[in-house]
């Protein structure tokens, strides 16, 4: 038989309040974990900043910590496991603050910057993607394929810059002459945009012409020479304006 008891609502009186939790938020025990790992994290560049990401111990960092070894292999199952982490969230931060800067508008010069500001902010962070490679150890695709969000945004704007008459991109639009035309498909051959058009898997994709491919990589190695000697302090005691250099380096790479 149907109730007809009166509700709340037809009595007048006021309603029960109902609490709803989240089902995704974090308990305090995720709360806990994600805290500690953050401070492992933490240690751990302190380490890679004075001896380098090959000399990283876990143990040493337990000890820093005033925890056991077993204990702290709770966060971290081993060296790489925690090495990947710092490398990801390294290649992350590079790869945010070039989506940002593209968002902003930033063309091939925005980005150059943005490297550069990234890696002054934190040259440890930098040297650990981009420095000597740490032995034995191996990044997983999962990393690679954040790295190769970089490379996509760095792509993009090469692809934006205007292809210069006659030159890399391809022969002059108005030029007539059969033997001119004759000539440059000869030299295409043998140029190393031809080589990229056939090894061009790390572009992942891209739709970037062979010519902005070959733009794109000699942009991405010589800015990160010109970083990276700045980084180490090579150019220390030699006089000259370190941002300045990078400016001027800059303008040859794109003609200006």
């Amino acid at each position: 038989m149907e109730s007809c008891r009166p509700t709340a609502a037809d009595e007048g009186l006021p309603r029960k309040k109902v609490v709803t939790v989240a089902r995704n938020a974090a308990s305090p025990r995720d709360r806990y974990r994600a805290q500690v790992r953050t401070e492992i994290k933490e240690h751990a560049w302190q380490q890679i900043a004075g001896a380098g990401a090959s000399a990283l111990s876990l143990n040493a960092i337990a000890k820093q910590m005033g925890m056991t070894g077993p204990a702290l292999y709770r966060y971290f199952g081993n060296r790489d496991e925690l090495i990947t982490e710092l490398v990801t969230d390294a290649y992350r931060s590079l790869a945010d603050t070039f989506r940002a800067a593209a968002a902003d508008g930033a063309d091939l010069a925005g980005l150059a910057h943005a490297l550069r500001g990234w890696a002054l902010a934190d040259p440890q962070r930098y040297f650990l993607i981009y420095g000597t490679p740490v032995p034995g150890y191996h990044a997983p695709d999962d990393v690679t394929a954040i790295a190769a969000e970089i490379m996509e945004t760095l792509l993009d704007a090469a692809v934006a810059v205007p292809a210069r008459p006659g030159g890399a991109g391809g022969a002059d639009e108005g030029a007539d002459d059969g033997a001119e035309k004759e000539a440059y498909e000869r030299s295409y051959e043998k140029s190393f945009e031809a080589h990229l058009a056939e090894h061009r898997s790390w572009d992942g994709g891209h739709r970037a012409a062979p010519a902005d491919l070959r733009r794109a990589l000699a942009f991405w190695s010589r800015l990160h020479g010109v970083v990276s000697l700045e980084l180490a302090g090579h150019f220390t005691g030699m006089g000259f304006d370190a941002a300045q250099f990078f400016a001027a380096e800059l303008d040859g790479l794109l003609d200006r």
